[in-house]
C-alpha cells in the first residue's frame, strides 16, 4: 500500500513541476506586452510623456527598462548595455527612475531546471512499468510483493452447507478447521496437523468450492493465490512472490494458504527435452524450502487444488509438504441429488420436479455440469415465459447437454433422414437385445450438434468397472447403425466413421490393456505412450514382436468380426422391429423408452408425449457433410 502510494505521488509530483515551469515561461512571455524599440523610448522620454522608469540589471550585462506614461501605460524595452546617457535623459525630462539589481532566481526553479528532465524520465519510467505489469498492486515497486489475496469473513459467506456429493473430502478438510479452533485438542495426544493439503479431482467436482468453505468456516485469515501469478517475465519474481506470501502468512497465523492450479508451478522439474533451471524451477524450489525446509512454518496450513495430480513433482507430495491428498470424485447419484437441491434453491421451480429423477439421468455429471444444467432448465422455462422452472425444462435441458443443441432449421434430404432413421433404429434395437447394455432413453433423428442422429442410453445406476461382455455388447450395439444401413438401405454412409472408432479402441484395449483374451492371456501389450514434456520417457518402448504384434491384430480382428456378425444377426432377424421404430422416428423425429418398449414387445407406438411436429419439413436439398453419429455407451 505504501509503494502504491509513494509511486502515484512521485508521478503526480514530476507532472506537477513540469507544468509549473510551462505556466511560469508562459507568464514571462505574456507579461512581455507592450514592448517598443529602445529609439521609441527615448522619444517618449524627451516627449514628456513618460512619468517613471525602472531600471533593472538583466542576464549578459543587458538592462530592462520598465516604464509608465503619464497616461498610465506600461513600456517595456531592453538595452543590450547600461546607457549612462539615458541617466541625463531621464533628470532633465523630470522622470523618476529607480535602478534594481538582478533578480536571482529561486531556489525552486533552480532545482527545476537542472532535475527536471531526470524526474521527468523517472516519472515516465515508473508510468510504463506499472503498465507492463499490469497496473497491479504496487507496479513497479513491487515485482516480488505477493498477490495473494487475504480473505476476511464479510467477504466469504461459502460454508459447508453450500459444498454437497463429496461427504468424504467434506470430513477429511473438516479436521482442518477443528484444529485451528482448537490446536490443543489434537497436540495433548502428540498429533500433527498436516502441513499441507492437496485437494485432487476432475474438473467441476468442487474443489476450490471445498477451499472457500474452509474458509468461511475456519473464522482464520485465508490468503488464496493461484499458481500463475507466481511467475512473471522478470527472473527471479516468482521465487520473490513465494517469500513474501509465506512472510505475510506467518504473520496472521495460524492461517491457511490457498493455491489454485497448483500445476503451474509444481510441474516435475526437468521436464522437458532441454531440462535447464528455468523460472519456474525456482520458483518450485522457493515453495519446497518454505513448505518444509530449514525453518519450519508453524501455523500456516498450505492447500492446493490441481486436476493434474501426475505431472506434480515427487518433492512436494512427500510427506512433510503435501502430507494429505484429498480426492474430490464425480458425485454419485445421492450427491448429484444432493447438488441438485443446492442450485434449486436459487431458482423457482414447480411441484413436479423430481431431484431423484433427474440424479439418476446424469450420470457422469460433475457439480459445475449440474449447476449448468440448472441454469439451462431456468433459460428453457423463459423462453417459453413460465413461471417456474418445470420437468419438461430439466428434460431438454438434459438432452441439450448430453445431445447437443438441436439444429431444427438443417434441411436434409428425404433419403438421408430415412438413412437416419434405419441408422438410429439399428443402433436402439441392438441395445436393446444385448445382454449387460444400458437402457436406451432416447432416439433422435433431429441433428444435434455435430450428429445427424443420436442414441441416448442411460445407466442404471453409477458403474465404476466394466467386464468383458458388456464391453463386448458395446461393439455390437456400435456395429448397429451400419449395418441397418447396409440391410435396408443398401448403401454405406460415413456417419458410422465414429462408431468405428470407439469400437477399435475398445477391442485394442480389451486385447493390450486388460487381459480379456484366451489367446494373448492376461499380459500388458500397450505401447509407452509417456509425454515428452512430463518428465517422462523421451523414447517409444516397443514391448512386443513382430510375430507378437500380428497375432494381437488377428485377435482384434476375431472380436471385431464377432461382434459384427452377432449384431447382423439380430437385425436381420427383426426387420418387422427395425421398420416400426425407423417409421416412428421419421413421423416423429424423437421417440423415448416408452415407444420402444411399444414397439419391441410388437405393439402400435404411443405418440410421445409433448409431441411437437417440426416447422421445417424435408423438401430436398444440398446434402450436408455427415460427421458421424455417435450413440452414448458405456
Amino acid at each position: 500500500m505504501n509503494n502504491q502510494w509513494f509511486s502515484k505521488v512521485a508521478v503526480w509530483l514530476v507532472i506537477a513541476l513540469v507544468l509549473f515551469t510551462v505556466f511560469k515561461q508562459f507568464e514571462r512571455t505574456g507579461a512581455q506586452t507592450g514592448a517598443i524599440g529602445y529609439s521609441d523610448f527615448l522619444e517618449e522620454v524627451r516627449g514628456k510623456r513618460v512619468r517613471s522608469v525602472t531600471l533593472q540589471e538583466g542576464v549578459g550585462g543587458s538592462t530592462e527598462i520598465r516604464a509608465k506614461t503619464t497616461d498610465d501605460k506600461e513600456l517595456r524595452t531592453t538595452a543590450t548595455y547600461l546607457d549612462r546617457g539615458l541617466v541625463g535623459d531621464l533628470i532633465n525630462n523630470g522622470v523618476k527612475f529607480d535602478v534594481k539589481p538582478r533578480e536571482e532566481p529561486s531556489f525552486l526553479l533552480s532545482i527545476l531546471a537542472s532535475w527536471g528532465p531526470i524526474l521527468l524520465l523517472i516519472g515516465v519510467w515508473i508510468y510504463f512499468m506499472r503498465q507492463m505489469q499490469g497496473g497491479g498492486k504496487g507496479g513497479a515497486f513491487s515485482f516480488g510483493k505477493s498477490k495473494a489475496r487475504m480473505l476476511d469473513e464479510a467477504n466469504n459467506t461459502t460454508t459447508f452447507a453450500d459444498v454437497a456429493g463429496c461427504d468424504e473430502a467434506k470430513e477429511e478438510v473438516k479436521e482442518l478447521v477443528d484444529f485451528l479452533k482448537d490446536p490443543q485438542k489434537f497436540q495433548k495426544l502428540g498429533g500433527r496437523i498436516p502441513r499441507g493439503v492437496l485437494l485432487v479431482g476432475p474438473p467441476g467436482t468442487g474443489k476450490t468450492l471445498l477451499a472457500k468453505a474452509i474458509a468461511g468456516e475456519a473464522k482464520v485469515p485465508f490468503f488464496s493465490i493461484s499458481g500463475s501469478d507466481f511467475v512473471e517475465m522478470f527472473v527471479g519474481v516468482g521465487a520473490a512472490r513465494v517469500r513474501d506470501m509465506f512472510e505475510q502468512a506467518k504473520k496472521s497465523a495460524p492461517c491457511i494458504i490457498f493455491i489454485d492450479e497448483i500445476d503451474a508451478v509444481g510441474r516435475h522439474r526437468g521436464a522437458g527435452l532441454g531440462g535447464g533451471n528455468d523460472e519456474r524451477e525456482q520458483t518450485l524450489n522457493q515453495m519446497l524450502v518454505e513448505m518444509d525446509g530449514f525453518e519450519t512454518n508453524l501455523g500456516v496450513i498450505v492447500m492446493a487444488a490441481t486436476n493434474r495430480p501426475d505431472i506434480l513433482d515427487p518433492a512436494l507430495l512427500r510427506p512433510g509438504r503435501f502430507d494429505r491428498q484429498v480426492y474430490v470424485t464425480l458425485p454419485d447419484v445421492r450427491g448429484r441429488e444432493q447438488v441438485l437441491n443446492i442450485h434449486m434453491r436459487k431458482v423457482p421451480v414447480g411441484q413436479d420436479i423430481r431431484a431423484d429423477i433427474l440424479a439418476r439421468g446424469t450420470p457422469g455429471f460433475s457439480g459445475a455440469d449440474l449447476a449448468n444444467l440448472v441454469n439451462e432448465a431456468a433459460l428453457f422455462a423463459a423462453r417459453r415465459s413460465g413461471r417456474v422452472v418445470e420437468m419438461v425444462d430439466f428434460e431438454r435441458a438434459k438432452d441439450k447437454i448430453m445431445m447437443g443443441p438441436e439444429r431444427k432449421s438443417m434441411i436434409m434430404p428425404e433419403e438421408e433422414r430415412r438413412n437416419t432413421a434405419y441408422h438410429e433404429s439399428g443402433h436402439a434395437l441392438v441395445a436393446r437385445l444385448m445382454p449387460k447394455t444400458d437402457p436406451v432413453h432416447k432416439v433422435t433423428v433431429i441433428p444435434r450438434g455435430r450428429a445427424l442422429g443420436v442414441t441416448m442410453q442411460l445407466p442404471e445406476g453409477d458403474r465404476y468397472s466394466l467386464d468383458k461382455e458388456r464391453m463386448l455388447s458395446t461393439i455390437a450395439v456400435l456395429f448397429g447403425g451400419r449395418i441397418a444401413e447396409e440391410v435396408f438401405m443398401h448403401q454405406m454412409t460415413t456417419g458410422a466413421s465414429n462408431d468405428f472408432e470407439r469400437a477399435t479402441s475398445i477391442a485394442r484395449d480389451m486385447v493390450t490393456r486388460y487381459g480379456m483374451t484366451d489367446e494373448l492371456g492376461p499380459m500388458v501389450y500397450a505401447e509407452n505412450e509417456g509425454e515428452v514434456f512430463l518428465g517422462r520417457s523421451v523414447t517409444k518402448t516397443t514391448t512386443m514382436s513382430e510375430e507378437t504384434m500380428r497375432k494381437v491384430d488377428l485377435v482384434i480382428r476375431r472380436i471385431i468380426d464377432e461382434q459384427y456378425a452377432i449384431a447382423r444377426k439380430l437385425i436381420e432377424d427383426n426387420q418387422d422391429k427395425m421398420h416400426a421404430m425407423a417409421a416412428a422416428l421419421l413421423e416423429w423425429e424423437t421417440i423415448d423408452s416408452d415407444q420402444i418398449d411399444d414397439i419391441m414387445s410388437g405393439k402400435p407406438p404411443r405418440t410421445p408425449k409433448d409431441w411437437v411436429p417440426s416447422q421445417v419439413k424435408p423438401s430436398g436439398g444440398v446434402p450436408p457433410v455427415t460427421p458421424g453419429s455417435a450413440p452414448a455407451a458405456a
